[in-house]
């Protein structure tokens, strides 16, 4: 890794760099308490590896050197497997848990890696608690050789839009006032913007929603917490929980969204963004002005020249 550290601007370019949205340390300490009993938990780890795992066999190359960044739930898969994979995560219970051959303990806002380091980079459901993610897709970017390939999954902006209602909603009616119980994540209208600002190539961004049903919010909550993805919000609430708003967001939640069964529903988006590290061998779109076919040619029409009025039934 360089010596010198990107710029902290946060999921987007406006974040200072004296403002951390994501507080890290309760990050890591909610994966190191998630390793305990993650298999209990993890499905949706698992059904994102799985997609992960299809998207890697459609690009129909074979890569010898590999990092899975966030993986110390220990799911994502690789076929077939590089001959040298890194496991990196936050956690170091959480890749002791895996009993994986070769992990790094790493933040990903300071990978510990070589320039030109992987052929792949892979990353289910980690990056979107990054601080300073266009400075995170910089260094990954840098550890690819050229031609590597970055394909990662992060959660999306309609993420738990549910909960996040239910609780604004009871807390304002309880306390008169809010504060953030979800997590904010990049939108992705942005995850392009910030593949090309980072420097990759060919960017790629798509995205898929998953929509699981609840028993009621104190089971999905429950889960959330069992998969480390509780709350690390910085300016989150350091007191406890109402009672009263916790029941009245639950009830909240019911009310709005039980289906006839009386199960809630919770969607999770999933954003994914691919990219190539660039090489000269890649395909280049054409310079302005070098097109050799004219597009009048192409509609099989007339070409007018500027101020030309064009013929009845033309």
């Amino acid at each position: 890794m360089r010596g010198d550290s990107p710029k902290q601007s946060g999921l987007c370019s406006g974040m200072t760099d004296d403002f951390a949205l994501f507080d890290r340390r309760t990050v890591r300490r909610r994966r190191d308490r998630a390793a305990a009993t993650l298999g209990d938990h993890d499905f949706l780890h698992r059904e994102i590896a799985d997609q992960l795992a299809d998207r890697l066999r459609d690009v129909k190359r074979d890569f010898a050197t590999a990092l899975d960044l966030g993986g110390g739930h220990g799911t994502t898969q690789f076929d077939p497997r590089p001959e040298f994979l890194v496991t990196a995560d936050l956690s170091e219970r959480l890749l002791r848990r895996a009993v994986l051959p070769t992990s790094v303990a790493a933040d990903e806002e300071f990978l510990p890696f070589a320039d030109s380091a992987f052929d792949l980079i892979a990353s289910t459901l980690s990056l979107h608690w990054v601080n300073d993610l266009p400075g995170a897709l910089v260094q990954i970017r840098r550890a690819l050789k050229p031609d590597g390939l970055f394909l990662a999954a992060i959660l999306g902006g309609d993420t738990l839009i549910e909960l996040r209602r239910a609780f604004l909603e009871a807390e304002a009616e309880t306390t008169g006032g809010t504060s953030p119980h979800t997590s904010p994540v990049a939108d992705v209208t942005d995850a392009g913007a910030l593949l090309q600002r980072a420097g990759f190539a060919l960017p790629v961004v798509d995205t898929d929603t998953l929509t699981v049903t609840y028993a009621d919010m104190f089971a999905l909550m429950r889960d959330l917490r069992g998969m480390g993805e509780a709350n690390s919000v910085a300016a989150r609430s350091r007191t406890f929980l109402r009672r009263d708003t916790l029941f009245a967001a639950a009830a909240r939640y019911h009310e709005l969204y039980a289906d006839e069964d009386g199960r809630i529903p919770a969607t999770f988006q999933i954003i994914w963004m691919t990219g190539w590290a660039p090489h000269e061998a890649q395909q280049q779109p054409l310079r302005p002005g070098s097109g050799t076919t004219r597009l009048a040619d192409a509609l099989e029409t007339e070409e007018l020249k500027t101020g030309d009025k064009a013929k009845p039934g033309s």
